[in-house]
């Protein structure tokens, strides 16, 4: 999917403090008020509170998310009802978010001031695509996409229980309006799915039911004398895609393979869904592998046409940054949010143009000269900077042994599993007497290297996957607390160490398996981290020996996040989605040097294709990732 730049909307308020939206001369809702008239169309429209009663998941989709007051008033008819589903998510797309000056101006006064406000503090940047965002500890989830209706859409993946077409009116908005738009809420539904709507415009009615919706008209509020409500049930129901076979929406078990970053991650996540999760380690703990490093960095990119490299990296950082955010805060996990300068050859200016041009806000990313990024970082840099203020590190030891200890998660260390065999419709794993060490619904690789062994058993021999084990040492110091104040990087980095000093690194060498650490290497780390940074050890600095580890990496530098195809298609087998899967058995490893950065959408997306959830990625995203990428691309270039 290519991505636009986000512009954001540009609002009025009148003298009353109704926001108004000049571009396309509308307002935002009816005089009757914003919250009366998502209460009476929407919810009412689509049968709620009273639907999603006793669910473990009730799905909202909603084509035009404006001020949120939508959300809004489901969140709160949601916290009202003792009788509610166990998780409301709601995910909604939206052209031209507002700033969030303008959002909370436009929500001063609002019925839920509590909620008002906490949507307003977790207001994400103008950056495209999907932006997930917790409310009530995770059971009420905003899947958010900035970009344009008609293009996002079509990339979501979600079954809804109930859509709230709103914007502004048809006469002033078409596209929202357009039969691309109904086409793909026709392939986001399920016979059952309801759509509420106050149009009732002939075109809006006649789109819906071209897509196999039945209509009908209700009483209207606010001087619309009718609203619209309708029921998906179609003629012809096209199967679902093939990745979709994968999905165990009534499995309560599960079991990840590894206890590093992206199994941590991955056995949170599926616990955060309900699952009970045993996690096998061949290590006696946690994170005892390249997790194991004393800290690390996460942070996104930026790249000038935006691919998905550039994409994945955002979503995987700003999702990072609100994980980790209260980890820190709390104390419970070593780390900062508080910012990373990546430095750039530059020169500035042309720096300054390509975040014109892709349109970056500065709450995501800001171009900094030397001199600006020098009293950032609270020493002299060598070149100018880009500026990540929700970047940061964290120990990822630490954060995995935090995930580990997640309510509904089991740990068993010193255990290795030597395959896996198929019995009675669940997965069966086994040492290498071949003793059953466990029986489950779902299981997930997540065991570095040690996973393509596993899952070569269970994939065609045309998706082996191209993968390099990169060797890495990583340096420090204790001691005094050096002058640096935020992370720096740019061909190797350093970071305040969380009991002072600093850590440097790293070395990069594919291939090595020499696990003996090196004094050449620790020299290397010496230069980058003077180049970096000016540093050099104080002489009372206490010398720590350094640690190796390695990094599994794939050749197109992406992760393996995704099912384990089963079988190769008999058509279009060039598209990694049309692969057919195997039910419940996942992979999750190859997350690289950016392991800190992309656990946590990894786990969660992961999690979401396991059980049915909305999946918190663009469909595009996901083909780049997934496990038969590699034989796909083989195809589609043999023509």
């Amino acid at each position: 999917m290519k991505t636009e730049p986000v512009v954001p909307a540009r609002i009025d308020f009148d003298a009353a403090g109704l926001p108004h939206a000049p571009d396309f001369g509308d307002v935002y809702h009816a005089q009757v008020g914003a919250f009366e008239q998502a209460r009476h169309v929407f919810l009412a429209g689509n049968g709620l509170p009273g639907r999603w009663a006793g669910q473990r998941r009730f799905v909202v989709a909603e084509t035009g998310f404006g001020l949120g007051n939508n959300f809004l008033a489901t969140w709160a008819a949601w916290r009202d009802d003792p009788a509610r589903c166990a998780q409301l998510v709601f995910v909604s797309v939206e052209h031209h978010p507002p700033t969030r000056a303008d959002l909370a101006r436009a929500l001063h006064g609002s019925p839920q001031p509590e909620l008002a406000a906490e949507l307003v503090a977790a207001w994400p940047p103008a950056t495209p695509g999907l932006h997930t965002i917790d409310f009530d500890g995770g059971r009420v989830r905003l899947l958010l996409g900035y970009g344009d209706a008609a293009a996002l859409l079509p990339e979501l993946r979600l079954v809804a229980d109930a859509i709230y077409l709103d914007g502004f009116a048809p006469g002033r908005n078409a596209a929202m309006w357009s039969a691309p738009v109904f086409q793909a809420l026709a392939r986001l539904s399920a016979p059952g799915t309801t759509a509420a709507t106050w149009s009732v415009a002939r075109a809006v009615r006649d789109g819906l039911a071209a897509v196999g919706f039945e209509l009908e008209r209700r009483a209207g509020i606010g001087g619309k004398r009718e609203i619209s409500v309708a029921r998906y049930a179609p003629r012809y129901l096209p199967p679902p895609p093939p990745r979709d076979a994968a999905a165990q929406p009534l499995a309560r078990d599960a079991v990840v393979i590894g206890a590093g970053l992206a199994g941590a991650a991955v056995a949170q996540a599926l616990a955060a869904e309900g699952l009970a999760v045993t996690v096998f380690e061949r290590q006696a703990a946690p994170g005892a592998e390249t997790s194991g490093n004393p800290a690390g960095i996460f942070h996104g990119t930026v790249n000038a046409d935006d691919g998905p490299h550039a994409r994945l990296l955002r979503a995987g950082a700003l999702l990072a940054t609100r994980t980790y955010a209260p980890l820190f805060d709390a104390g419970l996990v070593p780390g900062s949010t508080r910012g990373l300068l990546r430095l750039d050859a530059g020169p500035v200016e042309a720096m300054q143009a390509l975040a014109t041009r892709a349109g970056l806000p500065a709450d995501w990313v800001q171009v900094l000269d030397t001199a600006a990024a020098s009293a950032l970082a609270g020493l002299a840099l060598p070149s100018p900077a880009w500026f990540y203020p929700g970047a940061g590190w964290c120990s990822p030891a630490s954060l995995a042994a935090h995930w580990i200890a997640t309510p509904g998660v089991a740990f068993v260390g010193g255990t290795e599993v030597a395959r896996l065999e198929r019995a009675g419709g669940r997965w069966r794993l086994l040492n290498a007497a071949g003793g059953t060490l466990a029986e489950t619904a779902i299981v997930v690789l997540a065991n570095a290297s040690d996973a393509a062994r596993l899952a070569a058993a269970w994939m065609p021999e045309a998706c082996a996957w191209p993968l390099q084990r990169v060797r890495g040492q990583v340096s420090a110091w204790t001691g005094p607390r050096a002058p640096l104040a935020l992370p720096v990087a740019g061909g190797g980095y350093a970071l305040p160490g969380p009991d002072g000093g600093v850590v440097f690194g790293a070395s990069s060498q594919a291939g090595d398996e020499d696990p003996a650490r090196r004094e050449a290497d620790h020299a290397e780390n010496l230069a980058k981290l003077k180049r970096l940074t000016g540093l050099e050890p104080p002489p009372d600095a206490r010398a720590w020996p350094g640690r190796v580890g390695w990094r599994l990496a794939a050749e197109d530098k992406m992760p393996i996040v995704g099912a384990l195809p089963a079988a190769v298609p008999a058509h279009r087998a060039e598209q990694p989605r049309r692969w057919p899967r195997h039910e419940g058995l996942f992979a999750c490893t190859a997350l690289g040097s950016r392991g800190i950065t992309l656990a946590p959408l990894a786990g969660r997306l992961v999690a979401a294709m396991a059980t049915g959830a909305p999946w918190p990625l663009e469909q595009d995203l996901v083909d780049a990732v997934d496990p038969a990428r590699f034989a796909a691309r083989a195809l589609r270039r043999r023509g």
